[in-house]
């Protein structure tokens, strides 16, 4: 294990490939999806990383390089939104896009009983079911975005179509726009 600080980025742990400091259901989740070699860039904070805002100071990244594991309801069902940590869910555009008559953020135990983590640490991908799940495209506007690995202190960096790949996401346009 290695720890690092330096002027940009504030103390973390780097974790050695195979002792990923990920929640256990995300660490096995990387291994079935080929991804073993993400356990060794797993990030660990001292203090919570739950908003995008904190991930962002705590990584030393542009904040709409965070990507938001976001769970809705529509019309009852669970469903997975990412988005960058610099934009809102324009709630409105995933009803049309799904088609419901009703969609509401979901609450913290449909969160955590649909994917398995607590709200702050919900990872793209790795859940208990399967959901479906929409990808905002503003996501594409990096080479490497940051997300969640399963646990409020934890996150991983990933080449966005690949996130959204592995989430099995489909490319959406659900930012809310500035009026």
């Amino acid at each position: 294990m290695c720890r690092t600080r330096n002027a940009s980025v504030p103390f973390m742990t780097t974790s050695d490939a195979g002792t990923s400091g990920a929640h256990p259901r995300f660490a096995e989740a990387l291994d079935a999806l080929g991804l073993r070699e993400l356990h060794g860039r797993v990030r660990r904070f001292p203090d919570a990383t739950r908003t995008a805002a904190e991930a962002a100071a705590a990584i030393g990244c542009e904040l709409s390089q965070i990507c938001k594991s976001l769970v809705f309801a529509a019309d009852g069902v669970p469903v997975l939104v990412l988005m960058d940590g610099a934009s809102r869910v324009d709630v409105e555009l995933v009803r049309r896009e799904l088609g419901a008559e009703k969609v509401t953020r979901a609450k913290a135990d449909v969160v955590r009983e649909t994917t398995g983590y607590a709200i702050g640490g919900v990872p793209p991908f790795g859940h208990r079911t399967a959901t479906r799940v929409l990808a905002d495209r503003s996501l594409l506007d990096h080479d490497v975005v940051w997300a969640a690995a399963g646990t409020p202190y934890t996150v991983f960096p990933m080449e966005p179509k690949a996130l959204i790949a592995h989430a099995g996401g489909t490319l959406v346009d659900v930012r809310e726009r500035a009026a």
